[in-house]
């Protein structure tokens, strides 16, 4: 298994308990078939430009270990979730 970072940007507009279920509901999808190490959350931040007409978002880091075929799966969830704004899966390299 190799060992990935995830950057999720949420919709500010989504309520403290709303974002509580979008990392439970995305943790829940990676160990199914990896194993979660660590979930940061960074808060409410400004943006760098304005995406979706918000200049302000939620950020949440995920690092966790996985096999390469359960990234795709991953990141057509968060594709399918509207209240995700942008994200991005980095490999960590060992």
């Amino acid at each position: 298994m190799n060992k990935y970072e995830s950057v999720i940007i949420i919709n500010p507009s989504v309520d403290e308990e709303g974002v509580k279920n979008l990392i439970t509901k995305f943790t829940d999808l990676i160990n199914t078939d990896g194993k979660v190490e660590k979930v940061t959350e960074l808060g409410k931040k400004k943006l760098a430009y304005e995406v979706k007409k918000n200049k302000e978002a939620y950020y949440v880091v995920i690092n966790f270990e996985a096999k390469p075929t359960l990234i795709a799966e991953l990141e057509r969830n968060y594709r399918i979730t509207d209240d995700v704004i942008k994200f991005i899966v980095i490999k960590e390299e060992e």
